[in-house]
Parts: C-alpha cells; structure tokens; sequence
C-alpha cells in the first residue's frame, strides 16, 4: 500500500466528489483514479461507489479511512520522535485547555515548566472541550486539560482536581426579586456555549431530567472571556465556572443564582492520546502535572 495513494484517499474519502479532490490536491482525475485503483486492487475490494453525481465510501472504504488516519498519525508521531532524538534537544508540546481553566491554570504551570526546561517551545491552544477533543484525536495537540467527560479507547485521562460551575445573572436580574426555584430560570433566556460542549449538556441535563424545558438560549457563544460583561448588562442567564465569577465579582454586576441543582463539580483532567509519541517535554510536563496538578489552579478545587 503507497501512502501517497493512501493520502490521496484521505481527501477524495473527505470531500465525496473526484473532481473537487483533483482541485484540492492539484492532481488530475485519471491520475486519483489510478491511485483508488491501485488501493482496490492490493486490498482486493472496493472502497466507493456512486452515489448521484458524488461518491461514497462502502463499509471497508469506511474501515480504511479510520485505520488510515491511525496510520498517518503513526507516522507524524515517528517523525517526530526521530527528530527529537537526532537533535538531542527537549523537544516542543502542543498543549490545549479549555477557555474556562487557562487564565487560572496555565501562568504558575508555565512558570513551574520552564523553570524545569527553559529551552523547550510551547504551543497553547486555548478552545471549548469539542474543539480540544477533536484536536487531541486528530494528532495536532499532544494533551489537553479540560473537564472529564466519557471518551472511547483512544484516549486516556489522569484526573487533576475538582472545580465547580454555577448558573450566573445580573445583581439587578428580577429573578433575585423573591424566592425561586430551579422551574422558575425557565421563564428566561440564556447565554451558552453549543451543544457539543460538555457543560452545555450538563445544565441541559440538570433541567431535562427533572421535566422541565431545556434553557432557551438566545446567544451561543464560546468566549468565556465575552460572558461577565454580557450578562451582567442583560436579563439574560448564564452557567460559568465558579472561579471565573470570583475573578470579575468585583469588577462586574454578577450575582451567583444559588441552586444545588444547577451546581456543577467538574473534574479536570489531562487527556493524552494512548500509545501516542510524546517528546521528552511533552512527558515531563505530564509527570509535573500527575504529581502536581491542583497546586497550579488558583481557583477552589476539591482535590
């Protein structure tokens, strides 16, 4: 199998339309199709079929896309690897954290690693978990520090502390006008991250699984940074991490809605590929945070 055929099956698999590929790739179409030719006959069966005017991949071109991304980040984690020996050097790390933890996690842990290796590069990828998560899969990040959620055998996770999230308005929201419960946040609009994001799904859950409406959001957003302001200038509801609400309390017209069901304790973890490469930085960082993790958040935790 030539992984130049096999890259080339990559995109045509991703974009369903020969011709777009060959634009993509800036072969021509006889040339992609000699190359899926040449996959077809040393697997011996098909990988497309035609679906209209596009193609589709059949259950084993289904199979060989996923086997062949595996593949391809074999071979990017090899290179790396054989790069950092060669050059004797630490080597760099590619790291992602949720936006809710990195103003209060990521300063003291810089700090801490460069202190140990003041010659290794550092790529911080600041992101919601979805987009951390897909980032980690694909092999562009080397481990990411977000909330735990349930991931499938390709990941593996080592829990650093505990934090809390809570349901935020305006100090002058009417909801603080009398007593309320959980049914009566229904009767507002919210401001949310999307649905794919852990803690989005979480508050939705705190409403569904008591029977009541999911919070109607009328802006959706993933700036952390955005929300204080924003919510503290409207009616609008919102979930934020409880460090986050410290931070601004004082700056901005905040007010928790204090509610045992709308209060999340979240684990943070660090998530890295399993069997991935990792640079000697890359491991050390790992070993600093296992052993040391909560002492770099400076925000509440529950160790």
């Amino acid at each position: 199998m030539d992984l130049r055929d096999l890259a080339y099956f990559e995109t045509i698999a991703e974009l369903g339309h020969l011709g777009q590929a060959a634009q993509k790739l800036n072969r021509s179409q006889p040339a992609l199709t000699k190359s899926i030719q040449r996959l077809e006959e040393s697997l011996g069966t098909r990988l497309f079929e035609r679906d209209g005017r596009r193609i589709k991949l059949t259950p084993v071109g289904e199979l060989l896309k996923v086997r062949g991304k595996q593949l391809q980040q074999n071979i990017a984690d090899t290179r790396r690897e054989v790069r950092d020996f060669a050059s004797g050097v630490m080597g760099n790390i590619r790291l992602g954290c949720s936006a809710s933890m990195a103003d209060h996690l990521l300063p003291h842990l810089t700090a801490t690693l460069l202190s140990h290796a003041p010659e290794i590069t550092l790529n911080l990828v600041i992101g919601q978990d979805d987009f951390l998560h897909e980032s980690l899969c694909s092999g562009r990040l080397d481990m990411v520090i977000c909330s735990k959620y349930e991931t499938g055998p390709l990941l593996e996770s080592h829990a650093l502390f505990d934090a809390e999230a809570v349901v935020v308005a305006s100090h002058n929201h009417p909801l603080f006008n009398a007593r309320f419960q959980l049914r009566d946040l229904c009767q507002y609009r919210w401001a949310l991250p999307a649905t794919t994001v852990s803690a989005r799904r979480w508050i939705d859950n705190a409403f569904q699984e008591r029977d009541l409406p999911l919070p109607r959001v009328q802006i959706e957003t993933t700036s952390i940074s955005l929300l204080p302001r924003l919510i503290g200038e409207t009616n609008l509801l919102c979930f934020l991490p409880r460090e986050t609400l410290e931070d601004v309390e004082g700056r901005t017209n905040l007010r928790e809605v204090m509610l045992k069901e709308t209060t999340m304790i979240r684990t943070i973890v660090v998530f890295t590929r399993r069997n991935a490469y990792l640079s000697p930085a890359a491991q050390m960082l790992l070993g600093i945070l296992k052993v040391e993790g909560a002492q770099f958040f400076d925000g509440r935790q529950v160790v």
